[in-house]
C-alpha cells in the first residue's frame, strides 16, 4: 500500500486526481493534502473525508508519494521538497516555467533514487498509439509536416498571472502537443517560431499562440495552442494531430468521442466523453513505475523537454529568427 499525499489544489486537474486516486483503494491510501491556500485543499480534501496538513513538512513525512497541482511556478520549490523527504513525484505540467527552474530540476536528476513523472496524460490515450502506430509502419510514407492544435477554453484565475504561471496560453498548451510530437517522431525539436496574442481577453498574458515547431531533417509542425475557445463551450479543450506525409494523410482527435448532452436547463451543450480514463491510466503508470523501480513512461525529462520548447516560444517573440531550443 503507497501513501500518497496531495501538495496543492491549484491546478484544475487535481480534482480527476482525486477522483482516480479515491477509486484506487485497493493500492493507494490517500494520507491528505496541503496547501498554501488551505481552504481550497480543505474543501477538496471534505469530499472524501481526507486530512488536511498545516505544513507541507507533514504531509511529507507521512507519504510516500506526492501529486503536486500547485501553481507551475512553484512547482520546482515543491518538487526539491518532496525529492528530499524521499518521495516519489508526479507533477503537474508544465514541470517547469523558466530556464531557471528548468536547471534546478537537472541537477536532481543524477542518482535520483525517487520516480518523478510529468503528469501527460495524452500519450496514454489509444487513439494517439494507434495513430502513432499507422506513421511508424509507413501507411503514409515519409512525414513532411503536421498540424495540431490544443484549444481550450481559459481557466482564468493564477493561469492568467505570468507571475505564477511563467506566461499564459503558449506554456499552458504547447508541451501537451510538444510531448506527443516527440514519442511521434522519434526525434527531438532543434528551432521554434512563435506569434502571441491577447485579443481574446485584452489581459497582461496571451490567450492565443501559433507556434511553429521544427524537427531534424526538415520536418515542422504548426500548434495552435490558444484559449480560444468560450466558456460555455461543450468541451473543456482539444488535441488534434493531421500528419502528412509524402504517400497519405493520418489524423488523430484524442477527445473527439463522445455524447452530446442537452440539458433540460440554461447551461447549454455539452459533450461527456467516451473511451479510456487518461488519468487513470497515466496515475496507474505512476504507481506501477514506483513498485517496479523503472522510470515511468512520462517522465521528468519528456517534462523538460516539453517546457524548453515552449520556453523557447517566448524567446522568439518579435524575433527575426526562430529560437533555438
Amino acid at each position: 500500500m503507497i501513501r500518497v499525499g496531495l501538495v496543492s489544489s491549484a491546478h484544475l486537474h487535481v480534482g480527476s486526481y482525486a477522483r482516480v486516486l479515491n477509486q484506487m483503494s485497493d493500492r493507494v491510501q490517500v494520507v491528505g493534502g496541503w496547501d498554501d491556500e488551505p481552504t481550497r485543499m480543505a474543501q477538496l480534501c471534505a469530499t472524501y473525508g481526507w486530512n488536511t496538513f498545516a505544513t507541507l513538512d507533514e504531509l511529507l513525512a507521512a507519504s510516500d508519494a506526492v501529486v503536486i497541482c500547485s501553481e507551475n511556478l512553484k512547482h520546482v520549490d515543491h518538487i526539491e521538497a518532496a525529492v528530499a523527504a524521499g518521495c516519489h513525484v508526479l507533477c503537474e505540467k508544465p514541470i517547469v516555467g523558466s530556464e531557471a527552474d528548468a536547471a534546478r530540476i537537472k541537477a536532481l536528476l543524477p542518482g535520483l533514487k525517487t520516480t518523478l513523472m510529468t503528469a501527460f496524460p495524452c500519450p496514454f490515450s489509444p487513439v494517439f498509439a494507434d495513430l502513432k502506430a499507422r506513421v511508424q509502419r509507413g501507411e503514409i510514407g515519409q512525414v513532411l509536416a503536421l498540424a495540431t492544435t490544443n484549444r481550450g477554453t481559459c481557466p482564468g484565475g493564477w493561469f492568467t498571472d505570468p507571475s505564477l504561471s511563467g506566461g499564459g496560453a503558449m506554456i499552458d498548451h504547447t508541451v501537451h502537443v510538444t510531448d506527443l510530437l516527440r514519442r511521434l517522431l522519434g526525434a527531438e525539436p532543434v528551432r521554434v517560431q512563435a506569434q502571441t496574442g491577447n485579443n481574446r481577453f485584452q489581459g497582461e498574458f496571451d490567450d492565443t499562440a501559433m507556434v511553429t515547431i521544427e524537427f531534424p531533417g526538415g520536418i515542422f509542425a504548426t500548434l495552435d495552442s490558444s484559449w480560444s475557445r468560450p466558456a460555455g463551450y461543450k468541451t473543456w479543450a482539444d488535441v488534434t494531430l493531421r500528419v502528412v506525409g509524402d504517400q497519405g494523410i493520418a489524423e488523430a482527435d484524442l477527445f473527439g468521442y463522445g455524447m452530446e448532452v442537452y440539458p433540460t436547463d440554461a447551461s447549454g451543450l455539452r459533450m461527456n466523453g467516451i473511451g479510456a480514463d487518461l488519468d487513470r491510466l497515466m496515475v496507474e503508470e505512476f504507481l506501477n513505475a514506483i513498485a517496479e523501480g523503472r522510470e515511468p513512461l512520462t517522465s521528468a525529462q519528456d517534462g523538460l523537454a516539453a517546457s524548453a520548447v515552449a520556453l523557447a516560444a517566448y524567446r522568439s517573440l518579435g524575433q527575426p529568427e526562430p529560437a533555438t531550443v
